[in-house]
């Protein structure tokens, strides 16, 4: 796929599917100058920006997207959210992220990314998301036919393999 321009996500999101038994591929994105930080590397806020134009695309293919919204009024927050940082990148690298359903229930979607610069592990994400209405801002189930889409999406993903890396704790034990 070709590499996706900042805000450009959510259009060629369209054109991507979810394949039973096969990671999620998103958009390939490029990092961008402004990404820099004065490490000379991709700062690691940008990470995760690249992470969440995945996880639009991911919701545009399950129908989680701007017209759910606005018909439903529903939508999805962060819960909590685990970053491994494996390698650093640089301006004007390219990346690629597939995501993996770890799993799902009525008001809950567990996912695992991963950022490739070609072969190498760039960045690894765990992150737990709930549902949740946005006018009253409570979580509540899924609403209509998404949330059939959705245990099928978890379903299709059941067969793979469950990433070693998910479920890190961060742990400096006090000395002594």
């Amino acid at each position: 796929m070709p590499a996706v321009a900042a805000g450009s996500t959510r259009a060629a999101a369209s054109t991507t599917t979810l394949k039973s038994g096969a990671l999620f591929q998103a958009p390939s994105a490029t990092v961008l100058p402004e990404w820099i930080d004065e490490n000379g590397h991709m700062n690691l806020a940008y990470y995760m920006v690249v992470f969440d134009r995945a996880t639009d695309a991911l919701w545009a293919v399950l129908g989680l997207g701007e017209g759910y919204r606005t018909q439903t009024g529903g939508g999805t927050f962060a819960v909590e959210a685990h970053i491994l940082y494996r390698a650093e990148l640089l301006v004007g690298e390219t990346v690629t992220t597939t995501i993996q359903i770890l799993g799902a229930d009525t008001k809950r979607v567990h996912l695992g990314y991963e950022m490739r610069r070609g072969d190498d592990v760039a960045a690894q994400l765990e992150l737990m998301l709930l549902h949740v209405d946005l006018g009253t801002r409570r979580v509540t189930p899924f609403r209509g036919v998404v949330t059939s889409t959705i245990a099928a999406a978890a379903q299709a993903h059941a067969s793979l393999t469950y990433p070693g890396w998910v479920g890190r704790k961060i742990l400096l034990a006090p000395a002594g």
